[in-house]
């Protein structure tokens, strides 16, 4: 059978397999076929450690620190992979063949599962934002976490019969629930309301900004930490949050209406404050003291004269 390098096109076979392990740690082309392996696991699985392949000898040990990293966030069953030296536990065609059956084994076992998982969308900027509001739903209805298996059409009718149970317990005449968006819309309308929350997001973000901005001016003597420079300040108000949107949400009440007021009432609003004195600070009937500046005289420098500050008038 013809020999085929570890970047080429097509899985490799069980002699490319044997050949690289005899090879060992030392040959760029068994890293690289590592790093390959690694790399469409990571796509399949959230993990954190990565490898990276090698370009000669020399980088052998650096190879076989990240790979224990690895397999410990993998939980390898295999002893003489993970315990003992950790430059040492690859020092034998035994140890590297294992290795490359252990990663290949685990990067089948994923492609199972994201075969069998529901049809999330696992790439793009809307995955995560779907997922999370995906979990906020189950949570305001107290469902617990769907199966991994579950699918998508099975668990939005889930869902919608729970919602159906909620809205059946409510009193008669209960509109509060009512979506405040009734009418579908367009492909065309929900791309022109994109962009209207993208707008509002970035006029959100740059008010925000400002504000921190401010609050770090005013704490520089108390040592802003610089964690919270790293805080995100991107706005959380995705279009699922319209759809989600009540007849209440459009209700501007003012707080000092009789409405309000019967819940937000005590007896401290009725104390009223009595005379104060005058504290002054009105700047049209101060002046500033000015300083005087008067030529440096011999053996000593210059006198400096504050202006007197005139009376306040009454």
């Amino acid at each position: 059978m013809q020999r085929r390098a570890a970047g080429s096109l097509g899985p490799p076979s069980e002699e490319d397999f044997q050949r690289l392990a005899e090879a060992g740690v030392q040959s760029p082309e068994f890293t690289a076929l590592c790093a390959q392996l690694v790399a469409e696991l990571r796509a399949l699985c959230p993990l954190e450690e990565d490898v990276s392949p090698t370009s000669g000898p020399e980088d052998a040990e650096t190879f076989q620190i990240e790979l224990s990293g690895l397999l410990q966030e993998l939980h390898c069953p295999y002893a003489a992979l993970t315990t003992g030296d950790v430059t040492a536990r690859l020092g034998s065609a035994h140890s590297c063949l294992q290795l490359l059956y252990f990663l290949s084994s685990e990067l089948q076992a994923a492609r199972l599962l994201s075969w069998k998982g529901p049809t999330l969308p696992q790439q793009g900027a809307g995955a995560a934002a779907a997922r999370q509001e995906l979990q906020l739903i189950n949570q305001a209805l107290s469902r617990a976490e769907p199966a991994p298996t579950c699918p998508i059409s099975q668990l939005l009718e889930d869902i919608k019969s729970k919602v159906a149970e909620a809205l059946a317990a409510l009193p008669a005449g209960h509109q509060e629930m009512a979506p405040l968006l009734r009418v579908p819309l367009t492909a065309r309308q929900w791309e022109a309301l994109e962009g209207i929350r993208q707008a509002l997001c970035a006029e959100y973000e740059c008010r925000k900004r400002m504000m921190i901005t401010r609050f770090n001016v005013t704490l520089q003597s108390f040592h802003w930490s610089e964690r919270a420079k790293a805080e995100s300040v991107a706005s959380g108000v995705t279009l699922a949050r319209l759809l989600a949107a009540r007849e209440d949400a459009s209700r501007i009440v003012s707080t000092s209406s009789g409405r309000c007021r019967h819940r937000t009432s005590c007896a401290i609003n009725k104390v009223l404050m009595g005379s104060v004195p005058d504290r002054g600070g009105r700047p049209k009937e101060i002046e500033p003291p000015m300083p005087t500046w008067e030529k440096r005289r011999e053996g000593g420098g210059g006198q400096q004269r504050w202006g007197r500050r005139s009376k306040k008038k009454k």
